[in-house]
């Protein structure tokens, strides 16, 4: 008989920062009714002293305070899932786990695939866990993606259109192992659907480049893919049945809501009424944090598992079938379940309260941080980082809890708690 495995724990972190994208749109003059269709409220602005390690370890600390010392001490993979790394060659896995205080005992290493290296994180851990090579340890999976839009890189900002408001940045921390409280996988349901294409990609580490239109295209075709590969593994599984609510890689709403449309017409021809309800039922709630932190990459589907389970009332085990993207592209569909004690687990971490607690930019403040020489790039080697950029933002109250970039000496970055 197979062992439960899936995630013990899991917590979303969406900065200090954010900014209201409607004001934002107003402000670049972009047309209204489109933007109506991003399903967007804010999204997260990571200040120059934030960068992928300060969000990503910032999400997992809750989790390891809540664990026991023993508990802690079966931790024996880290893998950060990212496109935002800072090394060609050192992963940020290393940072946290010093940061986090691990045992030297770890397997670290870094998946980058686009926004599907979430999903591929997951399943590493999963497997290592069902594999049982290691029997009772437990694997730290986060996922860390962030935004930086600079007026140097844009050359006109026309050029950012509808990404700008879109892009936002986050982590999701989760903690793998065999007492899965928060979503117990399915093993073997899955289905995977992959091929070549030029939709979007990074083809330098400050730059950013691709083809909306056709990142839309390839997004329908492996939403489609991967649960017909999903329904050929899993005998019976149908897409209108099967799963009681549904979390997809949510880059901005709108394109959710034309994927789960594109889904239900192909499978059932199902007439536009049907197909809103059902949205609004079994989809509507993943979108509860994804509207107010933004595309996180590699995260998006886990904020959207983590916005489910944290909207609707969970009285009995529910199935939820996800779907993961990633540029480039690979996909994948898979599907576990969440019970109420998860869902109580969960609002343990009190993202929401959290996300509330932002620094809330004026549109100057934001302008002038896209103008700032603050910014941290790739391959910095020295910078000191000036910690009253945003005097508003700075966590004056702070408990010590939160981890926040200082400098960078010889390329090494130092960090600080505040």
């Amino acid at each position: 008989m197979t062992r439960p495995v899936g995630i013990e724990a899991m917590n979303v972190f969406g900065g200090m920062a954010c900014l209201d994208v409607r004001e934002l749109c107003d402000y670049r003059g972009l047309d209204m009714p489109r933007f109506e269709n991003l399903l967007m409220q804010e999204k997260s602005v990571a200040l120059p002293y934030e960068d992928p390690i300060t969000f990503a370890v910032n999400a997992a600390k809750p989790l390891l305070d809540a664990m026991t010392p023993e508990e802690r001490g079966r931790i024996e993979m880290v893998i950060t899932c990212t496109e935002s790394g800072i090394d060609f060659g050192k992963s940020i896995s290393t940072y946290l786990h010093r940061h986090l205080g691990l045992e030297p005992n770890c397997r670290l290493f870094e998946i980058k695939q686009a926004c599907y290296s979430g999903a591929a994180g997951l399943q590493m851990a999963v497997n290592f866990v069902l594999s049982q090579t290691s029997p009772g340890a437990r694997a730290l999976v986060v996922t860390t993606d962030i935004s930086r839009f600079a007026l140097a890189d844009a050359g006109a900002v026309e050029e950012w259109a509808y990404s700008e408001p879109s892009s936002g940045a986050g982590a999701v921390a989760m903690i793998v192992s065999e007492t899965p409280a928060i979503l117990q996988i399915d093993p073997g349901a899955y289905g995977n659907h992959a091929f070549e294409v030029m939709d979007t990609c990074r083809p330098g580490p400050d730059a950013e480049a691709g083809d909306a239109d056709l990142s839309l295209m390839a997004y329908l075709d492996c939403c489609n893919g991967a649960f017909n590969d999903y329904a050929r593994r899993v005998e019976g599984a149908d897409f209108r049945r099967t799963f009681n609510q549904l979390c997809f890689h949510t880059p901005f709403g709108g394109m959710v809501k034309g994927a789960h449309r594109h889904l239900m017409r192909k499978l059932y021809k199902a007439p536009i009424a049907e197909v809103a309800a059902d949205f609004d039922r079994r989809l509507a709630p993943s979108l509860a944090y994804g509207k107010r932190v933004g595309n996180t990459a590699g995260g998006s589907v886990f904020v959207a598992l983590a916005g489910t389970i944290d909207t609707i009332a969970i009285a009995e085990p529910l199935r939820v079938g996800l779907f993961s993207y990633g540029s480039g592209c690979c996909s994948e569909f898979f599907s576990g379940v969440v019970t109420p004690q998860g869902a109580e687990r969960l609002r343990s971490m009190a993202i929401a309260e959290t996300l509330d607690r932002r620094y809330r930019l004026t549109m100057a403040e934001y302008v002038a941080l896209l103008s700032s020489p603050d910014v941290v790039r790739f391959g910095t080697r020295d910078v000191e980082l000036d910690h009253g950029v945003v005097p508003g933002a700075w966590p004056t109250a702070g408990k010590g809890d939160r981890l926040v970039l200082d400098r960078v000496v010889g390329y090494h970055r130092e960090y600080s708690w505040v």
